[in-house]
């Protein structure tokens, strides 16, 4: 495949996700504003990823710390920037960290990434709070929270988010910005909406009952297989790998 073909092949990809996202946010009577499409890029080439760039997407998402601060390297300044706030110009894209987090990873990882939308537990918070306070900057993050108690998956039972909510309301340098999380892999996209609509309640009732502030009130949740069902239920940031880079050389079909 050429690189005209490949690129143009992308550029389709990225205007059907946006269309489906946009169709799908009408159905729920939101606006399509309200939805961050952060590409998840873990098994493609660097030169995939400056196409995804110029075609507008500054939001990039890794599972690994290695990998991401290894593409970072090759992407320009990154932007550390919440996505409501003014862009900075001139800058390179906007890391996410969305696989699990390890302690001793963190150093590597917060000179390039500063938002995190795996955070699991009390004694993680307590460190990202220990080296953002070393490293002078502040950090954005979402709990993920593990809602059909999968053992090959990270993330709290929900009805231990409100001790994880109360560390971080004692951390000063990080940000709760909402719940993450993955629901069961079923081909059929339905299948998965019962998981997105109870992130949605959990997060209303930490909201309704004053644990967390007016600032946490997003949801991260959908993958390429269900991205659709998760904005119709309230996803803020959906987290989406294959359906952009379907067709392309070097895209491997297990990304998200």
């Amino acid at each position: 495949m050429s690189s005209t073909d490949w690129e143009r092949r992308l550029l389709h990809n990225v205007a059907r996700v946006r269309a489906e996202l946009s169709d799908a946010c009408r159905r729920a009577g939101r606006d399509p504003g309200e939805v961050r499409l952060v590409a998840v890029t873990k098994y493609v080439a660097q030169p995939v990823l400056e196409a995804l760039l110029a075609a507008g997407i500054t939001d990039l998402g890794e599972n690994r710390v290695q990998q991401l601060a290894a593409r970072a390297q090759h992407c320009g300044p990154p932007r550390f920037d919440w996505p409501e706030e003014p862009a900075p110009e001139g800058r390179g894209p906007r890391w996410h960290m969305i696989g699990h987090l390890q302690r001793n990873k963190i150093k590597a990882l917060l000179p390039h990434c500063h938002i995190i939308h795996s955070l699991d537990s009390p004694r993680l918070a307590e460190a990202l709070q220990q080296h953002a306070t070393a490293a002078g900057v502040s950090l954005d993050v979402f709990i993920e929270i593990n809602l059909a108690g999968e053992a090959s998956k990270t993330g709290l039972p929900p009805q231990d988010v409100h001790r994880l909510v109360d560390t971080v309301r004692h951390c000063d340098r990080l940000r709760l910005r909402g719940l993450m999380t993955m629901a069961p892999y079923n081909p059929d996209p339905q299948a998965a909406r019962p998981y997105f609509r109870q992130l949605h309640d959990l997060l209303a009732r930490l909201r309704a009952s004053g644990e967390v502030g007016p600032a946490c009130r997003h949801l991260s949740m959908g993958m390429s297989q269900d991205y659709v069902v998760a904005v119709e239920e309230g996803a803020t940031f959906v987290r989406i790998g294959s359906a952009l880079f379907e067709g392309l050389p070097n895209a491997d079909p297990r990304s998200v």
